[in-house]
C-alpha cells in the first residue's frame, strides 16, 4: 500500500500536483493548460479520465488557469475550493460540481482525508493541505510568505512534503523585477525564499518525512541547483537521505514518488 505523488508543474507559469491512493486520484491546483496537464499525466503513466477531483489552494492564475479547460474535457469533475476563493474567480470557474472547503475543516474523498489550513499569502483565502490515506501523510504548502507556527504543526508527522522554495534573496534583489514586485515577493504575504525553506528544514522540521519536493521556484530569481544546495545543507546534518530531495520543474513532472 502506498500513496503516490508527482509535481506535474511548478512555478509562475503553472502549478499542479498529482496525488493518488489505491482508490482516489486528485490534482491539487490546475494552473497548467489542459494539453500540458494531459501530457504530463501521460508521462507518469496516468490520465485525466482517472482523476476524481480538483482541489484548489487559491485564486491566482498560476493555480487555476487550467480549470475551465479541464472541466470542458471532463464535465463531471468535482472542484473543491474555498467559497471566497471561488467568488474571487467569477465568472472564470463555473461548475455544477462545486464543493466548498474551509481552513480547519477536513473533508473525505473516498479513502483520502484532506485537511486544509490557513497560510499567509496575498490571496483572499489561501490554503495549505495535508492529505492522509493508508497510514501515509503528505504535506503540501506553497505560496506562503513565511512558515507560521500553524504550518509547522500541520507538517509534523508527514511522510512526504511539497514545500515552496521560491527565490534566492540576492538574485531577487539584483534582478529585473520592479521594486514594488520585489517587496511583494519578500513580504510576509509573498513567497517563501530558499533561505526561509532551509530555516524550516534545519530548525522546525520534525525529521519524519522521507521525501521532500521543493516547489514553485522562480524562473528569474532562483536556480534549481541553488535551491537544492541550500535545502541539502539544512537536511544533511539531520541524516536525511538526499536522494529523496527533489526539485519541482516548470516544464516536466517530477518523478512519481511512492511513499
Amino acid at each position: 500500500m502506498s500513496v503516490k505523488i508527482s509535481v506535474l508543474g511548478s512555478g509562475s507559469s503553472g502549478n499542479c500536483t498529482f496525488i493518488a491512493t489505491s482508490q482516489t486520484k486528485i490534482l491539487l491546483d490546475a494552473g497548467l493548460s489542459p494539453t500540458q496537464t494531459q501530457k504530463r499525466l501521460k508521462a507518469i503513466g496516468e490520465s485525466l479520465e482517472n482523476i476524481d477531483a480538483l482541489v484548489i489552494s487559491h485564486e491566482h492564475a498560476d493555480h487555476i488557469n487550467g480549470v475551465p479547460g479541464l472541466l470542458k474535457k471532463k464535465r463531471t469533475l468535482p472542484v473543491y475550493i474555498g467559497r471566497e476563493t471561488w467568488a474571487a474567480t467569477q465568472p472564470f470557474i463555473q461548475s455544477g460540481a462545486l464543493e466548498f472547503i474551509s481552513a480547519g475543516e477536513p473533508f473525505q474523498l473516498r479513502d483520502l482525508m484532506i485537511s486544509p489550513f490557513a497560510i499567509p499569502h496575498d490571496a483572499v483565502d489561501p490554503l495549505g493541505f495535508t492529505l492522509e490515506a493508508e497510514g501515509i501523510k503528505i504535506g503540501h504548502v506553497t505560496d506562503l510568505g513565511y512558515v507560521t507556527e500553524l504550518v509547522i504543526r500541520r507538517l509534523m508527522g508527514c511522510d512526504a512534503i511539497v514545500l515552496e522554495s521560491n527565490h534566492d534573496l540576492e538574485m531577487l534583489k539584483v534582478g529585473p523585477y520592479p521594486w514594488a514586485l520585489k517587496q511583494r515577493i519578500m513580504s510576509r504575504e509573498g513567497h517563501l525564499s530558499n533561505e526561509g525553506a532551509s530555516r524550516f528544514l534545519s530548525e522546525s522540521f520534525d525529521g519524519q518525512a522521507r521525501y521532500i519536493v521543493l516547489a514553485h521556484l522562480s524562473e528569474n530569481n532562483n536556480h534549481p541547483d541553488i535551491a537544492r544546495m541550500e535545502a541539502a545543507h539544512a537536511l544533511q546534518p539531520r541524516g536525511f537521505d538526499l536522494q529523496h530531495l527533489y526539485v519541482g520543474c516548470r516544464n516536466t513532472p517530477s518523478p512519481l514518488i511512492e511513499v
